[in-house]
């Protein structure tokens, strides 16, 4: 942070605040008292309004407002929630950026607005449960992956699929040059031109293994247009199930993506899934339990009942 930028975050952070210390200053910028109070006397000479007391600190003349941004309650709420969900699913560059936004932010605010949107806050939050090692490594991969996506440099990667491949194996090693990052559903997923597949591919970032950015730049496809991109629907099998009414509602929050119809019976639901491959959909069946019987392919009711069976002999 230069001298210009520290002084107008001084500025802003004795608008938030009532009262500050120098010494409170000087800990937030990582800076010393000195300089803080060389910052004081350069404010105060170019006309900012403020009031030193000794033994308490300094404040902002009452009235004076940089800059002068009107915001609604709810406009604020907004913003604010804005920065919340930043810190949340960004990596560490961006969760800086939003802590020093939401600082800014607040600092702006008049006071009365500031106060309703606290109230207004606290009855909306974004509820974020406590991240795996696992959650900790994808944000470091997001931060370079983002990196790379700007610099135009190409990726590599070990990637673990979620369904094997014909030859049994899960995992195998990708170079892609990456376009662009998508959170779906929570999770990270890069749209990135697969030089294996030798076309454009989604990658979660959670699956990534040993991610190393590349010197190899690349250029972008002509044409692609990341918020027009819309990917092929490749989900061709089908599958039908016989349900107990009584689960609907969890079939359809839990599998909403794969569902295609939903047909009422006389005493039960026929619903047709659309997937990729059949074990997609093998763990919610089985989740589903006896309130669920698959009625084809057959080749999945097969697939069930030797899973089932192998449960059998552990218990």
């Amino acid at each position: 942070m230069n001298k210009t930028e520290r002084q107008l975050a001084i500025t802003l952070e004795l608008q938030r605040n009532k009262v500050l210390r120098a010494e409170d200053l000087a800990a937030q910028f990582e800076t010393s008292v000195r300089t803080i109070y060389r910052d004081i006397q350069a404010l105060s000479e170019a006309g900012v309004p403020i009031v030193g007391a000794p033994g308490q600190g300094y404040s902002l003349m009452e009235g004076y407002f940089l800059p002068p941004v009107g915001f609604t309650a709810e406009e604020a709420v907004a913003l604010l929630m804005g920065t919340d969900f930043i810190e949340q699913k960004l990596d560490g560059e961006y969760v800086c950026a939003a802590k020093a936004a939401r600082r800014k932010i607040e600092a702006v605010l008049p006071e009365q607005v500031r106060e309703e949107s606290v109230l207004v806050r606290e009855t909306m939050r974004l509820i974020h449960v406590g991240e795996s090692v696992a959650g900790w490594k994808e944000k470091d991969y997001l931060g370079q992956v983002r990196r790379a996506i700007l610099e135009r440099r190409k990726l590599s990667f070990t990637y673990l699929k979620k369904i094997p491949e014909s030859d049994g194996k899960r995992e195998n090693r990708r170079e892609v040059a990456p376009y662009g990052l998508v959170l779906v559903q929570g999770n990270w997923v890069l749209i990135a031109s697969c030089d294996l597949r030798q076309d454009i591919r989604h990658f979660r970032l959670s699956r990534m293994r040993e991610l190393i950015v590349l010197e190899e730049r690349f250029s972008m496809l002509p044409g692609f247009d990341l918020s027009r991109y819309r990917p092929p629907d490749d989900r061709n099998i089908r599958i039908r199930v016989r349900v107990n009414p009584d689960i609907v509602d969890k079939i359809a929050e839990s599998a909403n993506f794969y569902m295609e119809a939903m047909e009422g019976r006389k005493d039960h639901l026929l619903v047709t899934f659309r997937v990729r491959h059949p074990e997609e959909l093998l763990p919610y069946i089985l989740g589903w339990g006896e309130d669920v019987e698959v009625l084809e392919p057959e080749t999945l009711r097969i697939r069930i009942r030797e899973v089932v069976e192998k449960i059998l002999k552990r218990y």
